[in-house]
């Protein structure tokens, strides 16, 4: 750790990233634990985060975890890093990030990679959500849908 009179700075992890390191560990040993898991299994794991989540980021994971699963219930639950997301062919196409996680302003749905959310040279990869309306949640079933193709 370096620190001057006017700024501390540190260099490494927050926090909060290693709490998260922590929690894809133990996902991978529940994972090995468990074999192959189901949907089933998965949708469990969800659903008990969301409920240890605060009231507000645990209503707007809810509503993304419904928006999932009627625009794309191909996808597989899953807890990545200690937030709930979804798999295609075990890739995790996109994920729920609370507020609360990371000690930011707002929740975030985010997407991978294996998205392919491709439009042009530039694109979003995750949205900021601060409220979810009727408008917004018709926006990211398209997007989830696009995803999950």
């Amino acid at each position: 750790m370096t620190t001057t009179a006017t700024t501390k700075t540190t260099v490494g992890f927050s926090a909060e990233e290693r709490a998260a390191m922590k929690a894809h560990a133990q996902e991978l040993k529940v994972a090995a634990r468990r074999g192959k898991a189901t949907k089933a299994d998965g949708e469990a794991d969800i659903l008990a985060k969301i409920a240890e989540m605060s009231p507000s980021d645990a209503a707007m994971a809810e509503r993304i975890h419904a928006i999932v699963k009627a625009n794309a219930p191909e996808l597989t639950p899953k807890l990545w890093y200690g937030m709930p997301s979804y798999a295609k062919n075990g890739k995790v196409v996109c994920f729920f990030q609370s507020a609360e996680k990371f000690k930011a302003r707002y929740a975030t749905l985010g997407f991978n990679d294996s998205a392919t959310l491709d439009d042009g040279p530039i694109w979003p990869t995750a949205f900021a959500l601060t409220t979810l309306t009727p408008a917004a949640e018709s926006h990211l079933g398209d997007l989830i849908r696009r995803a999950a193709a």
